[in-house]
């Protein structure tokens, strides 16, 4: 068994998209990003890579790279979930935390949970997602930006 983590943080931004774990949620600002900026899906990504031990987001799809502007991240996901079948690693559960202050998400993670199980391949209630505020502290609390937190347990090869 292998254990990995991820993080990732954005700033909102006027004018722009904002999608977590894959879903469009409606809001009033997007986020400011090279790619769709999904944060869930980033950190997911990074849990996932490092508990393979495979490296992280970046040296994957770099933001330097104009083939990840505006790039939906769950092919992100998509990528490295078959990249992990190839090396035989299989997921055996996720559990994320998304830290934002506003909106308020509760109404879209059962859609967020059934998008990244089926990206991943996996029974949807080994996905367990949950938001969390910083009681108005910090970036998060003023509202500026949204973090997530993310980790994996994988089934190495033998």
């Amino acid at each position: 068994m292998r254990i990995g983590q991820g993080f990732d943080a954005h700033c909102f931004t006027v004018g722009s998209e904002f999608k977590l774990g894959g879903v469009c949620i409606p809001y009033r600002q997007g986020i400011e990003a090279h790619s769709d900026g999904d944060v869930l899906l980033h950190a997911l990504c990074d849990a996932l890579l490092g508990a393979a031990g495979l490296g992280d987001i970046g040296g994957h799809f770099s933001d330097q790279d104009p083939a990840n502007k505006n790039r939906d991240s769950r092919e992100f996901v998509a990528a490295i979930a078959a990249l992990l079948k190839a090396k035989q690693f299989q997921v055996i559960n996720v559990d994320a935390t998304v830290i934002l202050q506003q909106p308020n998400i509760s109404r879209h993670i059962a859609a967020m949970r059934a998008l990244i199980a089926g990206d991943l391949n996996i029974a949807g209630s080994r996905v367990n997602i949950k938001a969390s505020t910083t009681e108005k502290m910090g970036f998060v609390g003023r509202q500026e930006g949204i973090a997530a937190l993310a980790v994996v347990l994988l089934d190495a090869p033998g």
